[in-house]
C-alpha cells in the first residue's frame, strides 16, 4: 500500500527530446569558459588535500543532497574515499542525521558544474559516479537545464565511464542514455527494486506508489 504523498512528473514530453542529440553534439565542440566559483574551488582544494596520498578508489556522488546516499555507498566501499557533492548548504547541513561511522567519506558543499571540470583535470582515481534523482526538469522548454544536454555533460563524462543515474522520470534516464552514446557509453536501464532505499527521495517516491529507474552506464570495453 502506497504511504508517500509525492506527486508524479507532469509534463507535455512524452518522449527523447527532439532536440536532444544536437543539443549534445554542440557541447562537445564547445569549450566552457564559465569561472570556477570560489566556494567550490575552496571545497575542491579540502577534498584535494583529504585525498593527498590516497591512491586507491575515489567515488563521487553529486547532487548528493542530504548525503543520506552517501554514507550508504561509503558502507558498501569500505576501501574507497567517497565524496558526496551538493549545492545546497541547507540539505549538506542536514547530514548529521544521516552520517555512518566511518571516515571513508566527505559530504562537501559545490557547485558540480564548476566541481566536475576541476575533477576532470586532477589526478583523482574515480571509478564510480553516482546521480540519484537530479532535478528532471520536466518542462520541455527546460531541457538544457538537464544534465545530459548542458554544457556540464563533457566534463561529466570525462570524469569516470562507470555512472549510476536514478529517476522516477523514465525520459530523463532514456535520454541520458543516447546522450552518453555519443560519448562511446552503452547503457541498461531497469526498476529499482527491494526494500533499500538510496536517498528520502527514492524512499519518498517508492512510497507514493511511483516506480524508480536506474541507468547505468559503462564502456563498451567493461
Amino acid at each position: 500500500m502506497a504511504s508517500g504523498n509525492s506527486r508524479e512528473i507532469t509534463t507535455s514530453q512524452v518522449g527523447v527530446h527532439d532536440k536532444l542529440d544536437d543539443l549534445v553534439k554542440k557541447y562537445q565542440v564547445s569549450e566552457n569558459k564559465r569561472p570556477i566559483s570560489a566556494h567550490t574551488q575552496a571545497a575542491f582544494d579540502e577534498v584535494s588535500r583529504w585525498l593527498d596520498g590516497f591512491d586507491g578508489e575515489v567515488i563521487l556522488d553529486s547532487c548528493c543532497g542530504v548525503g543520506e546516499s552517501t554514507a550508504h555507498i561509503a558502507r558498501a566501499n569500505p576501501d574507497a574515499r567517497v565524496i558526496g557533492v551538493d549545492k545546497s548548504a541547507l540539505r549538506v547541513d542536514k547530514h548529521e542525521h544521516y552520517s555512518a561511522a566511518q571516515d571513508n567519506y566527505k559530504v562537501i558543499r559545490a557547485d558540480v558544474n564548476d566541481l566536475w571540470r576541476l575533477v576532470k583535470q586532477s589526478n583523482w582515481n574515480v571509478t564510480q559516479h553516482f546521480l540519484l534523482y537530479p532535478n528532471p526538469y520536466p518542462k520541455k522548454t527546460q531541457v538544457q537545464k538537464r544534465w545530459h544536454a548542458s554544457a556540464a555533460m563533457v566534463d561529466l563524462m570525462a570524469i569516470t565511464p562507470n555512472v549510476e543515474v536514478r529517476s522516477n522520470w523514465l525520459v530523463y534516464l532514456m535520454e541520458f542514455a543516447q546522450a552518453a552514446k555519443h560519448y562511446g557509453l552503452i547503457s541498461d536501464l531497469t526498476e529499482v527494486t527491494g526494500s533499500v532505499h538510496m536517498t528520502p527521495f527514492e524512499r519518498k517516491y517508492r512510497g507514493s506508489g511511483q516506480a524508480c529507474w536506474q541507468l547505468h552506464c559503462r564502456s563498451e570495453e567493461s
